[in-house]
């Protein structure tokens, strides 16, 4: 793939995948959600442009903190992500503000790499941005499965006192 194409993929999964995590949107932890990351990686991992031959040694060092920050947004975004059960067991996921915080720092580490890397001189394809996505993606998914799969549905709780579903086990004396 071209690089305009790389950047367009990159900036579409972004926008959908930034617009979806403000609304309220339901966990099927049954669901492959790791596919969409590994489709992703694939497609970056294809590029021959991911390391700079020139600069070898900045070019692999860029690539790592590209995808520890990738990583590190991606634990961020998951962990930030508020979760809560229906009553009749759907786990739903929105993003809160401190989401939109850790994508803001992501996106400013990202900025700040890219312009290091240009004042080093060091070639950069956008492979190496669509591979981060993808680290980010795997990450986050992972932890919102996790999350979800530990949140047991309102059902499996046992009601409060003054709940109308609440039953006393005895007959209660006065």
């Amino acid at each position: 793939m071209s690089g305009l194409v790389d950047a367009l993929l990159i900036v579409a999964v972004a926008v959908v995948v930034i617009a979806r995590q403000f609304r309220a949107s339901r966990i099927d932890t049954g669901r492959r959600w790791w596919l969409l990351p590994v489709i992703l990686a694939v497609v970056a991992l294809r590029e021959p442009g991911l390391v700079d031959a020139r600069h070898h040694v900045a070019s692999v060092t860029l690539l790592a903190a590209e995808l520890l920050t990738g990583l590190a947004v991606g634990a961020g975004w998951g962990w930030t992500t508020r979760i809560w059960a229906e009553s009749d067991g759907a786990v739903w996921s929105k993003g809160t503000r401190a989401t939109a915080i850790v994508w803001a720092v992501g996106i400013g580490l990202r900025v700040g790499l890219f312009a290091l890397g240009a004042a080093l001189g060091v070639h950069q394809d956008s492979s190496a941005l669509l591979l981060a996505l993808a680290a980010t993606l795997l990450v986050r998914s992972g932890i919102l499965v996790r999350r979800a799969q530990s949140t047991g549905p309102a059902a499996a709780r046992p009601p409060a006192y003054g709940d109308p579903k609440f039953r006393s086990a005895g007959k209660e004396r006065v």
